[in-house]
């Protein structure tokens, strides 16, 4: 029996409805007889019942009237009972008028009997619905922490229903800036005021956190509310972005911290999804560096625009196992290659690219760790960078490949360092390449992504959680920041807009302190800097107080997109990139002072602090 329902619970359903109908059938003779039924229709109501009984239960069964999940009955369910109920009573009406000989129907109760069972099962349902939703209805037991909601419309609603349902949190109070909420209560719970009376709420109740249910709120917003929370020692959390509720990510009941992503303040990406569907969807893309923080979010954002095939390039062969794998969780059905590879394998590169023809190549293979390349690291450095972006760009270029994207940094703008001399090379290699037909080559440059790998966000994490300090260089040391979707769906984005050549910045937003970056995390992770600490060591190698995102030089003209600008920079000298090969391959050889010297030739606005 529980085959045909799939579950106990429809199961019980089932026989509950019929149930109903049973009561239905019979409560209508009576009320037809005013609850003197007459011995001659007493034979009639028992004759029919099986008719009844059976007729209601298959429409019940095949309408699927007991799939419904009484916790969330609405309007559009009572349409189906109302159907259900009024087709089941037009048969029984055709078949005891066909039979009216031997059992008699008074005309009567085929008007009372629908009616009568609409309201049951409807009102059985509803019943339910408001026994659940009553905030009495579940006792809290004493381990649930009593909570304070910020917000009061839709988001918020459905967290307060979903918190009151559950034995983990107790919602004591309602915060919003509308005042016209205020006094009225939301669920049974009272809409108390503004933030401003969180003080009052925090000495009436004593709550342990707040959540803040209101998922398009700004950065400055939820500052002003973490600000708040600090002074009173409560605890932070929110729900799901706008963009997670749409895509079905996320549901409202998934309650999170807050990360520091939340107080950046970046806006949402707008993307031409019709021109990358065009540029990617049924095409082949082969991302260099797969298994790297940008490339492994690249081949993220590339997947939702179901390639032919993704090529998924990366010297190291755990990082493509583990990309591998997160395929598989994400339950894509996207043709995929994991290619081991050195970029600067020139043989293989261009096998890989003449056996599976990529329409797009994105270029992140990079050494990009700032100190580690600046002592004992150099000519690696420029080896990987360089020497490996000539390598895939020229296979590119011979094999006619459409578009090839370099992801670039603000390190390669006015460089004190060699990974940005490096980079910066990088792109006058591409430029050098660039012809007015052919492989369109794009240099996109933007600043440090958040949680990348030798990014400062993992390393306070671990600081945290071993007890501090946490290591800042200097106290007015500022940098750039975004997100690694961010920063990936922006490349995608140059890289369908450019003509080849360009050189696009990010819109990086305001610069932000590292040792401000330091505090907010302390605080979102529920310490004080007196317990955890901040510890100044000094700058290191190669490194600057402050990024930039143009040469002294260049200056920046907007495109069609907000956060995409092109830096007006001047191609490099005619042989660049003969004569740098050239170069190249004296360095094995030379001391690694010698080498900085050097890089001058290259990079003129190069200028070495490392020593």
């Amino acid at each position: 029996m529980k085959f045909f329902f799939n579950t106990n619970k429809n199961l019980i359903a089932f026989f509950l409805d019929i149930f109903l109908v049973s009561i239905s059938w019979v409560v209508s003779f009576y009320l037809r007889f005013n609850f003197d039924l007459p011995e001659t229709h007493t034979n009639n109501l028992i004759e029919s019942f099986p008719f009844v009984v059976i007729i209601q239960g298959v429409v019940i069964y095949k309408l699927a009237l007991y799939r419904g999940t009484w916790r969330y009955v609405s309007f559009l369910e009572v349409k189906k009972i109302i159907l259900g109920v009024l087709l089941g009573s037009l048969i029984l009406v055709s078949i005891f008028l066909i039979i009216r000989d031997y059992i008699l129907i008074p005309r009567s109760v085929f008007i009372i009997y629908p009616l009568s069972l609409i309201v049951l099962m409807c009102g059985i349902r509803f019943s339910y619905r408001v026994a659940i939703d009553n905030p009495y209805f579940y006792k809290k037991s004493y381990d649930s922490s009593p909570v304070v909601v910020i917000g009061s419309g839709p988001a918020a609603v459905s967290l307060i229903k979903e918190l009151i349902s559950g034995k983990d949190w107790k919602v004591v109070s309602v915060l919003d800036d509308d005042s016209s909420m205020h006094g009225r209560e939301i669920m049974g719970i009272m809409v108390d005021g503004n933030l401003s009376k969180l003080n009052d709420i925090n000495v009436k109740y004593k709550p342990s956190h707040i959540i803040v249910a209101i998922p398009n709120i700004s950065h400055i917003e939820l500052k002003k509310i973490i600000e708040n929370a600090n002074k009173i020692n409560l605890k932070v959390l929110t729900i799901p972005t706008v963009s997670d509720l749409i895509t079905g990510k996320a549901a409202i009941s998934l309650i999170r911290p807050i990360k520091i992503d939340d107080l950046l303040g970046r806006d949402a990406v707008e993307l031409d999804n019709d021109g990358l569907d065009s540029l990617i969807s049924k095409n082949t893309i082969l991302i260099s560096g797969a298994g790297g923080s940008i490339g492994s979010e690249l081949w993220r954002q590339v997947i939702k625009f179901k390639p032919k095939l993704l090529v998924c390039l990366d010297i190291s062969e755990y990082l493509l196992y583990q990309l591998e794998r997160d395929l598989d969780s994400l339950g894509f059905m996207i043709p995929t290659l994991y290619l081991v590879g050195d970029v600067r394998d020139e043989g293989r590169i261009t096998k890989i690219i003449k056996s599976y023809k990529p329409k797009v190549i994105f270029h992140a293979a990079a050494y990009k760790h700032v100190p580690l390349m600046e002592k004992q690291n150099v000519s690696e450095a420029i080896f990987n960078n360089v020497l490996g972006t000539y390598s895939i760009a020229k296979s590119a270029k011979q094999e006619k490949v459409e578009r090839f994207v370099l992801i670039s940094t603000d390190k390669a703008v006015n460089p004190t360092n060699v990974m940005g001399a490096s980079k910066r090379m990088a792109e006058m290699v591409c430029q050098d390449l660039q012809e007015e037909k052919d492989t369109r080559f794009i240099i996109v440059r933007f600043g440090n992504v958040l949680g990348s790998s030798g990014s400062v966000i993992p390393q306070f994490k671990d600081q945290i959680s071993k007890g501090g300090p946490l290591t800042v260089t200097h106290p007015d040391m500022t940098r750039y920041f975004m997100s690694v979707q961010e920063a990936s769906q922006l490349v995608m984005q140059a890289g369908l807009m450019g003509k080849g050549g360009e050189i696009f910045v990010l819109d990086m937003g305001d610069s932000i302190k590292i040792v401000d970056l330091a505090r907010n995390m302390i605080r979102l992770s529920g310490f004080d800097e007196e317990d955890i600490g901040i510890k100044y060591t000094g700058i290191r190698p190669g490194e600057k107080l402050f990024e930039e995102v143009l040469l002294n030089f260049e200056k920046t003209v907007s495109t069609s997109h907000k956060k995409l600008r092109v830096a007006s920079s001047v191609k490099p000298d005619i042989n660049y990139n003969k004569d740098l090969m050239e170069w190249i391959k004296t360095l094995l050889n030379k001391a690694e002072d010698l080498i900085k010297k050097e890089l001058k030739l290259w990079v003129k606005e190069y200028k070495n602090n490392s020593s």
